[in-house]
């Protein structure tokens, strides 16, 4: 189901369908207030550092020492409960705000995603901004079904692919403006009630189920519901996303040697970080990989 992406890492030589730069992508990192310490300065001082102009964060409250530490610091006014409803009205808003933007392509992850910028930029640089694309990596090993409310009454089943938002999935502009009648202003928030699904998942049967467009899996993108010792040491650089949490009750992160010890970094990508960018002024010099 889907086209497959990608291979292990590198694999699928990528021939270059248009020029593209950093500052053509939208990043849309979503995350909620508590987790600005936890979870959000280690993205600032790894790969969003090096992608300011690129990475948009969405959150739910107001943080005067966020928005001096980046700039692109959005407040979506949101609730801060992880419910159905409140992770809705974030994605609305971040598709918003994105085709407020002007920018090629919209990429969403989660506040526990590490982003290879120029890998991202290297894969969606393989396809046309104009064409109809989603891509990503779903987490199930079957499509989802849900039923779709047609009236109070009348419900309809249905089922399709989506791609985890917990590995980051992204959307080209000409299938996002596609998108508009189901996904803009307050339609998102009133399509996600319509199949009672999550925002990943809203994006998928708007894409899938209604616009016929199926998603493109990439094993490049990476979440913590997959096991993520199993990343080759080798493919690390090659990565679109890594991420990190518990999976099957034990701690979930890349496993590499590094700069770090896993006890500083549990995450592992400050280690990852100074693998791909060695210059940066707070990694230790003279490190074996």
């Amino acid at each position: 189901a889907g086209e497959e992406e990608g291979g292990q890492g590198a694999a699928r030589l990528l021939r270059r369908a248009e020029e593209l730069a950093p500052r053509d992508l939208f990043i849309a990192v979503k995350t909620t207030k508590k987790f600005h310490k936890a979870r959000l300065e280690l993205l600032l001082d790894t790969w969003i550092a090096r992608s300011p102009d690129t990475t948009f964060i969405f959150t739910d409250g107001e943080d005067e020492e966020l928005k001096k530490r980046t700039r692109n610091v959005i407040n979506t006014n949101c609730s801060a409960a992880h419910s159905r409803q409140a992770l809705s009205c974030k994605m609305a808003v971040e598709y918003d705000k994105f085709i407020e933007s002007g920018r090629k392509w919209f990429c969403h992850v989660d506040d526990d995603n590490y982003v290879n910028v120029q890998m991202l930029v290297k894969l969606l640089s393989s396809y046309l901004h104009t064409q109809d694309i989603y891509i990503g990596k779903p987490s199930l090993d079957r499509p989802i079904q849900a039923t779709e409310r047609i009236s109070e009454n009348k419900m309809h089943p249905v089922h399709f692919w989506f791609a985890t938002g917990g590995a980051g999935f992204c959307i080209s502009r000409g299938l996002a403006l596609k998108m508009s009648p189901w996904a803009s202003g307050g339609h998102f928030m009133s399509t996600a009630e319509k199949i009672r699904l999550p925002d990943d998942c809203t994006i998928g049967y708007i894409i899938e189920s209604v616009l016929g467009v199926k998603l493109i899996r990439s094993s490049l993108f990476h979440s913590h519901l997959e096991n993520l010792h199993q990343v080759p040491k080798t493919e690390i650089p090659n990565q679109v996303t890594l991420s990190y949490g518990m999976f099957e009750n034990k701690r979930n992160s890349i496993h590499m040697k590094g700069a770090f010890s896993v006890e500083e970094d549990p995450s592992r990508f400050r280690s990852v970080h100074c693998m791909l960018y060695p210059d940066t002024p707070w990694c230790p010099l003279n490190v074996a990989y």
